[in-house]
């Protein structure tokens, strides 16, 4: 397993070895022990497995939960390819408000281990797409947040499509400084222990 660390704290990306033959691939995009090694886990105690089917010109997010209790995320692309945003939306962190994005893809399986307190959110660059979330945490609506992915002063680069599409949730919410204004953004110190870091 070959790992890289993002330009935002605590985000790593993990490429596995694609083993193939004559019946086709075997691939682990995810090991306990890579984590424990690379992402400073104890351990990955998944609470909940997901996965998402998106059309080309999706996109999804920015997400993240409420610390506490929050919600540490394990992602993987499936199928199809997209492209990957993660944006440190914890006060107090060495790399508040920076964001750094990553191209994901079914035929790498590369993943993304993300911290509790990191926003996620990403663009899909084909058709029939499929992502698969391992979540620490149960899914809640009531302690689930969004920052918008339009927000000018974040400036992620979404495809130059004029026809994007983003669920009424995602087209509504509020940016980095409305959510800072509402007290609604993650402590860092709060976020780290509710991702089980070291």
């Amino acid at each position: 397993m070959r790992y890289r660390r993002l330009n935002v704290e605590g985000v790593v990306e993990f490429t596995p070895e694609v083993h193939q033959d004559q019946r086709g691939s075997f691939v682990s995009p995810f090991t306990a022990e890579s984590l424990a090694a690379y992402a400073g886990r104890k351990s990955f105690a998944a609470a909940q497995l997901s996965y998402s089917t998106s059309r080309r010109g999706t996109v999804r997010g920015v997400h993240f939960t409420r610390c506490p209790p929050g919600m540490a995320k394990y992602v993987c692309c499936l199928a199809g390819e997209i492209q990957d945003f993660v944006v440190d939306l914890r006060k107090g962190s060495p790399t508040f408000g920076r964001w750094d994005t990553t191209r994901l893809d079914g035929a790498t399986m590369r993943a993304l281990y993300i911290p509790a307190g990191v926003g996620h959110a990403f663009a899909v660059l084909r058709d029939d797409t499929v992502m698969s979330y391992m979540m620490s945490g149960p899914y809640r609506p009531a302690l689930e947040l969004a920052l918008s992915p339009l927000d000018p002063d974040i400036a992620l680069p979404l495809p130059d499509d004029p026809d994007l599409v983003l669920s009424e949730r995602d087209r509504a919410a509020p940016t980095l400084k409305e959510l800072d204004e509402r007290g609604l953004l993650p402590d860092y110190a709060a976020a780290r222990r509710g991702d089980g870091a070291r």
